[in-house]
Protein backbone atom coordinates (compact mmCIF):
# COMPACT_ATOMS: atom_id res chain seq x y z
CA UNK A 1 0.00 0.00 0.00
CA UNK A 2 1.36 3.40 -0.98
CA UNK A 3 1.77 5.97 1.76
CA UNK A 4 1.24 9.06 -0.34
CA UNK A 5 -0.40 11.28 2.27
CA UNK A 6 2.00 10.32 5.06
CA UNK A 7 5.03 10.92 2.83
CA UNK A 8 3.66 14.30 1.76
CA UNK A 9 3.09 15.23 5.42
CA UNK A 10 6.67 14.23 6.21
CA UNK A 11 7.98 16.47 3.43
CA UNK A 12 5.95 19.44 4.65
CA UNK A 13 7.03 18.96 8.28
CA UNK A 14 10.65 18.75 7.19
CA UNK A 15 10.38 21.92 5.11
CA UNK A 16 8.79 23.74 8.04
CA UNK A 17 11.37 22.59 10.58
CA UNK A 18 14.29 23.40 8.27
CA UNK A 19 12.84 26.85 7.54
CA UNK A 20 12.38 27.52 11.27
CA UNK A 21 15.90 26.40 12.12
CA UNK A 22 17.44 28.46 9.31
CA UNK A 23 15.40 31.67 9.62
CA UNK A 24 14.34 31.83 13.28
CA UNK A 25 17.34 30.23 14.94
CA UNK A 26 19.86 31.43 12.30
CA UNK A 27 21.48 28.00 11.82
CA UNK A 28 23.07 27.04 8.52
CA UNK A 29 22.14 23.41 9.00
CA UNK A 30 19.66 21.59 11.18
CA UNK A 31 20.58 21.89 14.87
CA UNK A 32 20.29 18.99 17.29
CA UNK A 33 16.96 20.07 18.76
CA UNK A 34 15.38 20.58 15.35
CA UNK A 35 16.78 17.26 14.11
CA UNK A 36 15.27 15.58 17.17
CA UNK A 37 11.90 17.24 16.48
CA UNK A 38 12.03 16.15 12.83
CA UNK A 39 12.81 12.55 13.75
CA UNK A 40 10.03 12.58 16.34
CA UNK A 41 7.51 14.00 13.86
CA UNK A 42 8.45 11.41 11.24
CA UNK A 43 8.11 8.60 13.81
CA UNK A 44 4.67 9.88 14.85
CA UNK A 45 3.56 10.00 11.21
CA UNK A 46 4.89 6.48 10.60
CA UNK A 47 2.80 5.19 13.51
CA UNK A 48 -0.34 7.24 12.91
CA UNK A 49 -3.31 4.95 13.66
CA UNK A 50 -5.31 6.55 10.83
CA UNK A 51 -2.67 6.05 8.16
CA UNK A 52 -3.66 7.46 4.79
CA UNK A 53 -7.06 8.47 6.15
CA UNK A 54 -5.60 10.88 8.69
CA UNK A 55 -6.77 14.43 9.09
CA UNK A 56 -4.41 17.24 9.95
CA UNK A 57 -2.94 16.73 13.41
CA UNK A 58 -4.63 19.93 14.57
CA UNK A 59 -8.07 18.37 13.96
CA UNK A 60 -7.22 14.85 15.10
CA UNK A 61 -9.07 13.36 18.04
CA UNK A 62 -6.00 11.30 19.05
CA UNK A 63 -3.04 13.43 20.10
CA UNK A 64 0.03 11.24 19.79
CA UNK A 65 2.61 13.96 20.46
CA UNK A 66 4.03 14.39 23.96
CA UNK A 67 2.98 17.81 25.31
CA UNK A 68 6.46 19.38 25.07
CA UNK A 69 6.95 18.14 21.50
CA UNK A 70 3.47 19.31 20.58
CA UNK A 71 4.34 22.81 21.79
CA UNK A 72 7.61 22.78 19.85
CA UNK A 73 5.93 21.75 16.60
CA UNK A 74 3.26 24.41 17.13
CA UNK A 75 5.97 27.07 17.44
CA UNK A 76 7.62 25.81 14.27
CA UNK A 77 4.36 25.77 12.32
CA UNK A 78 3.30 29.20 13.57
CA UNK A 79 6.58 30.66 12.36
CA UNK A 80 7.07 28.64 9.16
CA UNK A 81 3.51 28.37 7.85
CA UNK A 82 3.18 31.94 6.57
CA UNK A 83 6.80 32.02 5.36
CA UNK A 84 6.37 28.91 3.24
CA UNK A 85 4.52 31.06 0.70
CA UNK A 86 7.79 32.95 0.08
CA UNK A 87 10.37 30.20 0.42
CA UNK A 88 8.44 27.12 -0.76
CA UNK A 89 5.34 28.33 -2.64
CA UNK A 90 4.58 25.03 -4.40
CA UNK A 91 4.83 23.03 -1.19
CA UNK A 92 2.65 25.60 0.60
CA UNK A 93 0.03 25.41 -2.13
CA UNK A 94 0.00 21.58 -2.07
CA UNK A 95 -0.24 21.60 1.71
CA UNK A 96 -3.22 23.95 1.69
CA UNK A 97 -4.93 22.28 -1.25
CA UNK A 98 -4.54 18.62 -0.22
CA UNK A 99 -5.30 18.80 3.49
Amino acid sequence: MKKVRIEREKEIVEIMIRLYCRKKERNRSLCGECRQLLEYAHARLDHCPFGEEKTSCQHCRVHCYRPEMRERIRRVMRFSGPRMLWYHPLAAFRHLWFR
